[in-house]
């Protein structure tokens, strides 16, 4: 049956959940893949080519995920599967240290001015607890400052009002997080730099760090307001902590220098993952060169990683940045993103459904809201239900969107103005059973 066809042929799909259940807690191994946000079974992938990818009963689909925002090349790129192919010959993990890790490093320290020195780890869970750490060893103080869901990994200490999965699954936060863990973790409505103030007001000695995303995109895609972050880094100057801005999403994304060069706000602190991995496991935290300095072995703050800078990693990363340092890069996926822009929003005009449209560069979220989105409040007050019938509805027409509500939607330089056609054209047609 072909994805064209009113309804999706799904046979292997369900009967492989239904073993996954089995042997994985709920069937997966990331909780938004079991699509609890949509209802219903989720697509089993057996493999990906540029722009598209392809399910175990044989659909394609236009992916928009993208493994969660790495594949900004589209997959399998011949440049980066040269360079793991290469690399893979040679031995896939030494233990031991590799030039790849300092070529890696030099591309990121380039295209990134506020990072002196970068520590490579395994995921951005393991970029953000370790920045975190390093933020209290060098400031000598306990208390950290988070947004309302804003989602920085897993850490204990991090999952109090958190977005993305937690967001889906409907949880606050999380059993098993001691209260004593999280009783350091101060929460702020994000683009609300007021409270922020407040905070530091209420503990002027005892605030280490700011940790943000600057662009908010664990609960759909919220941009930061006008002054927003610039307002951040005055707050952290003035009461002597650090700030950290989390690009696990956005580095290497929305500019080759992340939101921060589009925003022209210096962090002290920068952490990293997925595009920097080209779709390997990675992440990296790095910033100032006298606070990474206080990072072991060069200082006192303990970090380590069995397969941290992993070969593999190493050379799909360093095959990525160099593609995206090439000349007009995010020229071409600013204009895509355009496209997009004004093609659904010509949807919903047309459709006359209230939905809001937000997007900064190759990254996007159509809500299913009637008012503009700019905090978590306001994101929870989206359809959900509408967003899964918009879901459901765009895969039967082979178009793959991040099963929830809570989550954006990434573009690559592999997908093309007639693909960008076709999504247009797929969503009017989801839509038009909404009037």
């Amino acid at each position: 049956m072909s994805n064209t066809e009113q309804e999706l042929q799904m046979t292997r799909s369900h009967a492989l959940f239904a073993e996954a259940q089995n042997l994985l807690p709920g069937g997966v191994n990331s909780p938004v893949r079991a699509f609890r946000g949509v209802g219903g079974d989720p697509v089993f992938i057996e493999r990906a080519e540029g722009e598209y990818l392809y399910d175990v009963d044989g659909n394609r689909y236009l992916d928009y995920v993208q493994s969660w925002g790495p594949m900004i090349l589209g997959h399998t790129h011949p440049a980066v599967v040269q360079a793991v192919t290469e690399a893979a010959q040679h031995g896939f993990s030494f233990g031991a240290p590799t030039e790849a890790e300092s070529v890696l490093a030099r591309l990121v320290i380039e295209s990134v001015p506020s990072v002196e020195m970068i520590r490579f780890v395994n995921s951005g869970t393991e970029a953000t607890m370790s920045a975190l750490r390093l933020a209290r060893a060098y400031t000598g103080r306990s208390k950290i400052i988070k947004f309302s869901g804003c989602y920085h990994g897993h850490a204990d200490m991090l999952l109090v009002q958190a977005g993305s999965g937690v967001a889906t699954m409907g949880l606050p936060d999380s059993p098993g997080v001691p209260v004593e863990t999280t009783a350091n973790t101060l929460t702020a409505e994000y683009n609300n730099a007021a409270e922020v103030e407040l905070l530091f007001k209420t503990y002027p000695q005892e605030i280490a760090a700011i940790i943000v995303e600057p662009i908010a995109a664990n609960m759909g895609l919220v941009p930061p307001q006008p002054d927003f972050m610039e307002r951040l880094r005055i707050l952290a100057d003035l009461h002597g902590a650090l700030l950290i801005i989390d690009e696990v999403m956005t580095g290497f994304r929305v500019a080759l220098g992340g939101m921060q060069g589009r925003l022209q706000v210096t962090p002290d602190l920068t952490c990293f993952g997925k595009i920097i991995g080209g779709g390997m496991p990675v992440g990296a935290y790095g910033g100032r060169r006298e606070i990474m300095e206080m990072v072991a072995p060069a200082g006192p703050m303990y970090q380590a990683g069995t397969l941290s800078g992993n070969p593999l990693a190493m050379a799909a990363g360093i095959a990525t940045l160099r593609e995206l340092r090439k000349p007009e890069q995010y020229a071409i996926l600013e204009r895509k993103g355009q496209l997009i822009e004004d093609g659904l929003n010509k949807v919903l005009r047309d459709s006359h459904i209230s939905g809001q449209l937000q997007r900064v560069g190759a990254m996007f979220c159509l809500y299913f809201n009637e008012q503009p989105v700019t905090n978590y409040t306001q994101a929870k007050q989206s359809d959900v239900q509408r967003f899964a019938r918009y879901f459901w509805a765009m895969l039967q027409q082979g178009i793959y969107l991040p099963p929830s509500q809570y989550e954006a939607c990434f573009i690559s330089l592999a997908l093309s103005d007639e693909q960008i056609e076709e999504t247009i054209s797929a969503a009017a047609h989801a839509l038009a059973g909404e009037r």
